[in-house]
Order: C-alpha cells, then sequence, then structure tokens
C-alpha cells in the first residue's frame, strides 16, 4: 500500500483525510502492528487493519475527527471483547492522524520519497497531540511504529516505518514447480530473481516481483545474491542441484538454502557435500526436503502452496528476531 500517496490523492481533492495505523497488539487481533489504512472524510478508505466490527468502527472515528478540519495526533487502546463484542479477546492500540493542507507539502515530499519503492523511516516530534515535520532516517527502523521519549531530550519521538522490505529469494530451476512457485509468491513480500540455464523454459510474462535471468552457469549468480536472501534450488538437474547448494553453504550468509528432494536426495547430497570438504555443521544448514512436508499431494501447485507457506513462516520468523534485537520499549 502506498500510504502517502493516498494521502496526496485525499489532499489534491481538497479533502481532509486520517491515517490510521495498529501501533500495538496483545492477544488475537485481526492484523498486526504496523498495518495501515487512509480514510477520507466521506468514510472511503484504502488499506485495512482487518475488516470486522474494529475497522468499522475506526472508519467511522477517522471520518468524524476530519470534520475538526485540524491536524492532530491521537491514541486510543480498543479492546475487542468488552468493547466491541468481538469474540477475539485482544487488544489493539490504534494511533490515528489527521492530515489538512497545512501538511500538503510534506505529504508530496514523503508520497515522491515513498515511490522510489524501498522502505524508509521517518521521525517525528509529538508535541500537544500534533506531530511536527517527519524527518528520513539513515536506516529502515525494526519496528514500524514506535512512539517512545528521547532519554536525552525528553520529547515524544514517533518513529515509522513505510514502505514493504520484500525478503529476496533466488530460485534456481524453471520447471513445473519453479513456475508454480512463482506465481504462489506474486502477492507475497519477497522479490524473486529466477534462474535458469534453460531460457526457452521461462514464461513470457511474469509477476512483478520476479525477475528472469537466464544464465550459462546458474550457481554463480550467487555472488549476486544478499546476505539476507533465500536460496531455492530446484532445477531439472540433481548435480546442478548440489553444485549450487555447495557453493551457498559454502557462503554462510544465506539465512536460507533449501533443495527440493526427498529424505533419500538429502542423505546423497549430505554424502557428495562432505566428498567436497564441506563439514556437517555447514551441511545441517541444508534444508531438504523443502515446504510444508506434511502435504503428501505432488501436484505441482500444491507443493508450491507447501513451499509458499513455510518460506513465510521463515521470513517472519527472521524478522520478528531482528525486531526483537533492536526494539526500543513502547510507552
Amino acid at each position: 500500500m502506498r500510504t502517502w500517496a493516498h494521502i496526496a490523492a485525499c489532499l489534491d481533492r481538497g479533502e481532509p483525510c486520517a491515517l490510521v495505523t495498529v501501533a500495538r497488539v496483545d492477544g488475537s487481533t485481526p492484523r498486526e502492528a504496523g498495518a495501515r489504512m487512509v480514510v477520507a472524510a466521506d468514510r472511503s478508505f484504502y488499506g485495512t487493519i482487518g475488516g470486522g466490527t474494529l475497522e468499522f468502527e475506526i472508519i467511522r472515528k477517522a471520518a468524524r475527527a476530519t470534520e475538526t478540519g485540524r491536524s492532530c495526533f491521537s491514541l486510543q487502546t480498543v479492546s475487542l471483547g468488552p468493547d466491541l463484542g468481538q469474540c477475539c479477546g485482544g487488544r489493539a492500540r490504534i494511533a490515528m492522524e489527521i492530515f489538512t493542507q497545512e501538511k500538503r507539502d510534506e505529504v508530496y515530499r514523503l508520497a515522491e520519497l515513498e515511490a522510489g519503492g524501498s522502505p524508509f523511516s521517518t521521525q517525528a516530534v509529538v508535541t500537544d497531540s500534533v506531530t511536527g515535520p517527519r524527518q528520513e532516517q539513515d536506516q529502515p527502523a525494526n519496528s514500524p511504529f514506535l512512539l517512545h521519549t528521547d532519554q536525552k531530550s525528553g520529547a515524544e519521538l514517533l518513529v515509522e516505518r513505510f514502505g514493504e522490505w520484500r525478503r529476496p529469494l533466488f530460485l534456481f530451476g524453471a520447471g513445473h514447480v519453479g513456475k508454480a512457485l512463482v506465481l504462489a509468491l506474486a502477492q507475497q513480500p519477497f522479490d524473486v530473481t529466477w534462474i535458469d540455464s534453460r531460457k526457452e523454459q521461462f514464461p513470457g510474462p511474469v509477476p512483478a516481483n520476479t525477475r528472469k535471468i537466464a544464465a550459462t552457469d546458474p550457481a554463480v549468480e550467487l555472488d549476486r545474491a544478499p546476505a539476507d536472501a533465500f536460496v531455492l534450488a530446484m532445477t531439472h538437474s540433481h548435480a546442478l542441484d548440489e553444485d549450487i547448494m555447495a557453493r551457498a553453504l559454502l557462503m554462510q550468509r544465506f539465512a536460507y538454502c533449501g533443495v527440493i528432494g526427498s529424505e533419500t536426495k538429502r542423505a546423497r547430497f549430505r554424502n557428495r557435500l562432505k566428498s567436497r570438504g564441506l563439514d556437517e555443521a555447514l551441511i545441517a544448514n541444508m534444508i531438504c526436503p523443502v515446504g510444508v512436508t506434511a502435504l503428501k499431494s505432488k501436484q505441482p501447485a500444491a507443493i508450491a502452496a507447501g513451499i509458499a507457506v513455510d518460506l513465510l513462516i521463515r521470513d517472519e520468523e527472521l524478522q520478528q528476531q531482528a525486531a526483537a534485537g533492536g526494539r526500543l520499549a513502547h510507552n
């Protein structure tokens, strides 16, 4: 979701709007912290904080808040059971900020920054329920939303992350499962670099998050992969899969190294990799079989669905660990 582009569109129409953000969650809630939507004065909206009664009530309150014609910032905590009669049982802390024409220049600047496509973070001072100008930060924040008191100045600081960070995935193999997996990941948070030595195997159009590479020596493409990438081999050749895994494991900089196959293939790869000089500690990082192994279907689309679910789970766990490692305390 392009948050600032939607806010700019509302202001272009001469209408105030509200930016609604799930600032924090406890227990079971419809969406995670960082979920956002932009609500216009007529109750039209972009994005979602989970639907249902919570979203309905927040849209109503946000639209009413725009009627004041003043820029302001507020926080409220909603207990889904006692406050809304929902069965989830959790609590959500909701941030709501009203944007009017007086913030037009700032909104346009952030919309232009957002259009670049890379995640970015901003920091603003909150004083008397009004946010000051948002300043871009050098590094994306670990958390999508953080309101805290600065230890040195005592100022209340709002730190936010915008844009979607996508996990780099280097996918080797454009066979039936590879094709199905690219489609399964089309709307998921992955930037897919799809590699095969057989150019003719690639379909013509591919999803926007996918880049095709026809390479004479596919394994060499790993030299371009960033340290946080996932590597997944599912080529037409077991020998090529082995080369890719050996190279990926020896680099010791990838968050995930997987190869499609069975337990038998894993055992054979283990022996072959040992003969190449890889030690047990490195080989232990190879994932084989890949995907949700409880799924027994051999249909390419089913296999791809299981792999996609597993990759999403692993990516989510890694991001949670990263956020926990650098998290500042919430108020």
